[in-house]
């Protein structure tokens, strides 16, 4: 079996890692799953099950087709889907791979759907294209269906959906993009030296799914590493308001992250389920491959999860301490200036020691007329300034100590 998509450790284009020092792209929607939000909207209330719809900005469907067998192979992009449906039903010795990638043609996937025999309700899971992962059975084969991840350089995580049908000697796809991160897969149908070209379309569909799933650990790794990268800035002192915000948004792509993984992970439990004669028992071996690696992510998930919240505690803790030490230093001042000003209040009082009928009042402040009053002033207030120094460097209060 081909490791670079049988393995967590199979090697994939490092994903784009954002620039903690960035600003941040619009916090519009910034706490909110938009796509969910999107799909909530675009609901019809009261509709008929099984209701075929297209979104107006989906893309213009490509057609491609993957032929192959342990001797032969053909790849090739059509643009007329009868000639591809001729071709498929013209070699039934061959096993197919028809890569639909765009959805923006309401007739062709009806026409899809009737040539597949695929279910109407099924159909419209296709094309509302934010579904959980989940897999049914058919009256072919397999409904299965597929979260595909990258971390974007905007701080969000991407997500396309990724459904197959599985038949006789087919597996059809439907995806809303152009661009995929199935390449692994084609490659290794295109060396002629993977097991893909001698197994059933099974195979084929665990090979599709079980790099959707390797893809997981970029993505997780990415943001694994934008972690590390947010913890040192506040570990640096350079911590900011921004960067709370940066580790909330990082937060919620987690959260969403792992609501996309644990739906994968209940998916193929069900398939290592099934009877044998939907699933046979040598598949169901390659399958808890996959089950493994979606415990590895959900645990991924979990373990970056109780990191960010343990950086929004750190984050918190280090703006307190800044605070604290603001607090020390201006109460360090104050605690300097209430003695002097309690001497200079005192003597402010301006008390007269000669009474208007010319008597002597001996009590009162004698000091205001002596020749050497305010330099003797001056003299205890800085020794009274410097013994408080002292005494604060004494308790450590002037120092990190």
């Amino acid at each position: 079996m081909n490791s670079a998509a049988s393995s967590p450790s199979a090697t994939f284009p490092p994903p784009v890692l954002p620039d903690p020092e960035a600003e941040l792209p619009s916090p519009t929607g910034a706490l909110a799953d938009r796509d969910a939000t999107r799909q909530a909207h675009e609901q019809t209330v009261g509709q008929r099950p099984g209701t075929l719809m297209v979104r107006a900005d989906a893309l213009p469907p490509r057609l491609f087709l993957i032929s192959y067998s342990e001797n032969f192979f053909q790849e090739r992009e059509y643009f007329d889907y009868p000639a591809l449906r001729a071709y498929i039903q013209e070699h039934p010795e061959l096993k197919h791979w028809f890569d639909i990638r765009g959805y923006n043609n309401l007739g062709l996937m009806q026409q899809i759907q009737d040539d597949f025999h695929i279910h109407p309700l099924m159909m419209e899971d296709v094309l509302n294209d934010y579904q959980r992962a989940k897999v049914e059975e058919t009256e072919e084969g397999l409904f299965l269906v597929s979260r595909m991840t990258e971390f974007t350089s905007q701080l969000d995580i991407e997500d396309d959906q990724l459904s197959l049908f599985t038949g006789d000697n087919y597996v059809l796809s439907f995806q809303d993009d152009y661009e995929d991160c199935l390449e692994a897969v084609r490659q290794r149908l295109r060396s002629g030296r993977s097991s893909i070209r001698r197994r059933s379309p099974l195979y084929l569909a665990y090979a599709l799914t079980d790099v959707v799933l390797d893809h997981y650990y970029p993505t997780m790794a990415a943001i694994g590493d934008y972690i590390e990268k947010l913890e040192e800035r506040i570990f640096t002192g350079r911590s900011d308001r921004r960067l709370l915000n940066r580790i909330l948004h990082i937060k919620k792509d987690i959260v969403r992250f792992r609501r996309l993984v644990y739906p994968e992970r209940e998916k193929i439990a069900e398939i290592l389920r099934m009877p044998e004669e939907i699933v046979p028992e040598e598949m169901k071996t390659y399958f808890k491959d996959c089950y493994d690696h979606s415990i590895q992510a959900m645990d991924l998930a979990e373990s970056y999860r109780e990191s960010v919240s343990s950086l929004v505690d750190l984050f918190l803790s280090d703006q307190s301490n800044r605070m604290n030490e603001v607090m020390k230093v201006l109460t360090i001042i104050s605690s300097i200036f209430i003695p002097l000003s309690f001497v200079v209040g005192l003597y402010g009082m301006n008390f007269q020691r000669e009474a208007p009928d010319g008597t002597i009042n001996y009590l009162n402040m004698p000091e205001l007329y002596s020749p050497w009053g305010y330099p003797v002033l001056l003299a205890i207030l800085g020794l009274i300034v410097l013994f408080q120094l002292i005494y604060f460097y004494r308790k450590g209060w002037l120092t990190n100590r």
